[in-house]
């Protein structure tokens, strides 16, 4: 005989699953989330050095030849990517100014543009398996070579983002000096210091609410309703901006690490893509159930095809009945 006691435990578990929440992490769990996310993290961090040599060996030259901008784009690298670029105290696993002599007509830039190539699609190819892997939708199923040449576009697309990211952090930042100035408050105040930084992290959200929201609904290929897309786009970019603002603190223990200190930086930084991956896929989780909630269909593939299958029953229960009714049909004459 079950005590009040043990009900009530069953009652109050049986509400704490049935919360959103909760059955996100069950997906995220069951869908092998966090092994998806060290599989997306350990091609990131490839992706990332050679996308930064390209993009460096191309617009080298017109992003040192505007100190602004160049100070926006590595503070914004330095935000998205802590540990990356060296710093004045030395650590960091690359020399900013070094980065200004790369170049693309040499081996090393060749070897590094097809890198990237290989190491982007590859990471576009397996994140669109593994968003898809949350809303329980198996993999893509399209031309490769159409599918490849989208994963390009939307590649080139994702580092024009960071560079004008880039810009509006510059404009921005002129404007809030025109602004203070107007006002006759100094720019160089701790108050304007910390506008500054507040502007910066808002542009950096919007730009991850809008990448994230690419990445959901484009590269993965799902028909996701725009509203549980904002949702979720704003949640995830919610949830990455508290990392990238607790970015050093994060990964201070794996500097602080002796045994781990002569390769911290790519330690930390493969921690630091686990993270973001992880909150990648948790977001999607996020959309997914809710869609489920509300009886949303993601795999609308998979629906027609049983639509068709329901109705082809149908046909054929209809036609091995008519010889029944025929049978029936005649008993009754007679």
């Amino acid at each position: 005989m079950v005590s009040p006691l043990q009900q009530r435990i069953a009652t109050l578990v049986a509400r704490i699953q049935k919360h959103r929440a909760v059955r996100v992490f069950t997906r995220y769990s069951e869908q092998r989330g966090p092994i998806l996310a060290a599989g997306l993290s350990y091609q990131a961090l490839f992706a990332t050095f050679a996308a930064i040599w390209v993009a460096f060996s191309i617009a080298g030259l017109f992003i040192q030849s505007n100190p602004s901008l160049q100070n926006a784009l590595f503070e914004l690298l330095n935000t998205n990517l802590p540990g990356l670029l060296k710093g004045s105290d030395g650590e960091g696993a690359v020399d900013p100014q070094a980065l200004f002599e790369t170049s693309v007509l040499n081996i090393t830039g060749i070897i590094a543009l097809l890198s990237l190539f290989a190491t982007a699609l590859g990471w576009l190819a397996s994140g669109r398996d593994a968003v898809r892997a949350m809303f329980l939708i198996g993999p893509l199923k399209t031309n490769f070579l159409i599918l490849k040449l989208r994963d390009v576009a939307l590649a080139i697309c994702f580092g024009a983002a960071l560079l004008i990211s880039a810009a509006l952090s510059v404009a921005s930042t002129a404007a809030l000096t025109l602004v203070l100035d107007w006002i006759g408050s100094d720019s160089d105040s701790g108050l304007s210091h910390l506008a500054a930084r507040v502007l910066g992290l808002f542009i950096v959200f919007l730009l991850d609410t809008v990448v994230l929201g690419l990445f959901y609904r484009l590269v993965s290929g799902i028909p996701i309703p725009w509203r549980r897309l904002l949702g979720g786009s704003l949640l995830g970019a919610a949830a990455l901006g508290i990392l990238k603002a607790l970015g050093s603190s994060l990964l201070g223990g794996a500097s602080s690490n002796p045994l781990l200190a002569s390769f911290a930086v790519i330690v930390g930084l493969l921690i630091w893509f686990n993270l973001i991956c992880q909150v990648i896929l948790i977001a999607a989780s996020w959309i997914a159930i809710g869609m489920a909630d509300r009886g949303v269909v993601a795999d609308r593939i998979r629906q027609e095809r049983e639509e068709e299958e329901r109705i082809r029953a149908e046909i054929l229960a209809e036609i091995a009945a008519k010889p029944r009714r025929s049978l029936v049909d005649r008993l009754l004459r007679r």
